[in-house]
């Protein structure tokens, strides 16, 4: 079959550390963009709402953390589709190729059915966690339009493996930022009423999240449709035929990949609650932190995704001489990274956070001098939240997801969380004991991660007579 034929042409990969640089940059960058747009087109729509009220605004947060959480735990199973199409590649199979993105695709459509019925009747969900009826009732209606958006989201990750596998992801950049400057524009028209368009206010903002996922979708959906090197896979024939194994396996190593990422999300999360309990200043000046530590994620998160694909392909090939030393590549430029933006976190805390404080608003100084050391920690913390995250998507790579499902949860809640409370709480360290929290939770995962990894690398060699 010319599917297996083209896929068998990938040859032996040039295993000079320079290759193996240029290789990682080049896919690395375009997904570190990609996930920098990603979360400059959340931060557009909460700007453009925020011109509508404080109700608005807040109704927008809540509704974005009700997607976010279940998004990111939809967006586990696609993940899991890297490391299979990465593997499949490697070793020249373009059946499995294409029938892990087909069932990929079908976990998404099914995730996206049985998450509906939280969507459309998010009130009386909101209003048992205790939020104020006003806000609730406006995210709800946010959330009834914007699930519909939601399949698009998850099938869009799907395709990205594909892309990605093949050395494609400069495409994945460039749809986003399309999605980006085309959410914004619609967001200002719709929302705000600009350019003779209604001021759809809260249902404005729905319609434009739920028009720019399924805009990212199709974008990618042509790219892979046009380009012979992907359309030879042929995605949507027979679209409707199952693979049952390899339908088990997007399940088998989905669920933990979610089940990690819930637990570090929740891990963030909780935090905010205990900063909330020291008093409203603290949990402001925690909001801006934890806001630039996010940012400043995207860029390990990018190079973890690039990591998983460049492990799994080598993976795939038996190449093991490729895989250590892409491996020591991309820990090596997380490391050079995380350590450059942990620097400037730690050198001008005060610029970093005075972009989110007006000067002339109320308990603005005294926000900013709680939010300063909390910002210095955070950049101690970039270097172990870097490792964390590579670590992880070079266990991926091996479709290692269960272990380090238990190893994140041990090292964010027994150990991060439970440290973050003694220091705030009983020690008397306060905020920054948290963000002492975050750090040693941080660190376990990543050593615990790193020693997996080399374990279970040195295990398979030796099975493989390496």
């Amino acid at each position: 079959m010319a599917i297996e034929a083209s896929a068998h042409h990938i040859g032996k990969a040039d295993n000079r550390w320079s290759a193996h640089i240029r290789a990682t940059l080049s896919l690395g960058i375009p997904l570190i963009g990609a996930q920098l747009a990603q979360v400059g087109i959340h931060t557009t729509d909460t700007v453009i709402v925020g011109q509508l009220g404080a109700v608005p605004l807040a109704a927008m947060v809540l509704a974005g953390q009700f997607f976010f959480v279940l998004f990111v735990f939809g967006s586990g199973f696609s993940i899991a589709v890297v490391p299979m199409v990465a593997q499949a590649y490697g070793r020249g199979d373009g059946v499995s190729v294409r029938r892990s993105l087909r069932m990929g695709m079908w976990v998404a459509l099914g995730f996206s059915l049985l998450v509906m019925p939280l969507f459309m009747n998010a009130t009386p969900v909101l209003l048992a966690l205790g939020q104020q009826p006003d806000v609730a009732s406006l995210a709800a209606g946010y959330l009834r339009i914007a699930f519909f958006g939601l399949p698009a989201g998850l099938l869009f990750y799907v395709l990205r493996s594909m892309v990605s596998a093949i050395g494609r992801a400069g495409i994945v950049l460039y749809v986003t930022l399309a999605t980006l400057t085309l959410n914004g524009v619609l967001a200002y028209c719709l929302v705000l009423g600009h350019f003779g368009f209604p001021a759809l206010g809260m249902k404005g903002a729905a319609i434009v999240a739920v028009i720019s996922q399924w805009t990212s979708f199709f974008l990618l959906v042509a790219y892979v449709q046009t380009r012979e090197e992907t359309r030879q896979y042929e995605l949507f024939v027979r679209f409707w035929r199952p693979d049952w194994r390899a339908l088990g396996e997007v399940l088998y190593l989905g669920l933990p990949i979610s089940v990690t990422i819930i637990a570090e999300v929740g891990f963030f999360s909780a935090s905010s609650l205990l900063m909330g309990k020291i008093g409203t200043l603290e949990l402001a000046a925690h909001g801006i932190a934890l806001q630039l530590a996010s940012i400043a994620f995207m860029i390990p998160l990018g190079l973890s995704q690039a990591a998983t694909v460049r492990v799994g392909v080598a993976h795939g090939r038996g190449d093991y001489a490729e895989l250590v030393r892409a491996s020591i590549v991309a820990i090596a430029i997380g490391v050079i990274l995380s350590l450059i933006y942990g620097l400037v976190f730690a050198v001008i805390p005060g610029p970093l956070a005075g972009i989110f404080l007006n000067p002339e608003t109320p308990n603005a100084a005294q926000v900013l001098t709680i939010a300063v050391p909390l910002i210095i920690v955070g950049g101690f913390f970039q270097l172990m939240d870097g490792l964390q995250a590579i670590f992880s998507g070079l266990l991926r790579g091996l479709k290692d997801a269960r272990i380090p499902m238990i190893m994140a949860l041990i090292a964010y809640w027994p150990i991060g969380m439970l440290s973050g409370w003694a220091l705030a709480f009983p020690l008397g360290f306060g905020g920054v004991g948290i963000w002492f929290g975050f750090l040693i939770g941080l660190a376990s995962a990543a050593l615990m991660m790193c020693l997996r990894f080399v374990i279970l690398l040195k295990k398979e060699m030796r099975a493989a007579g390496v």
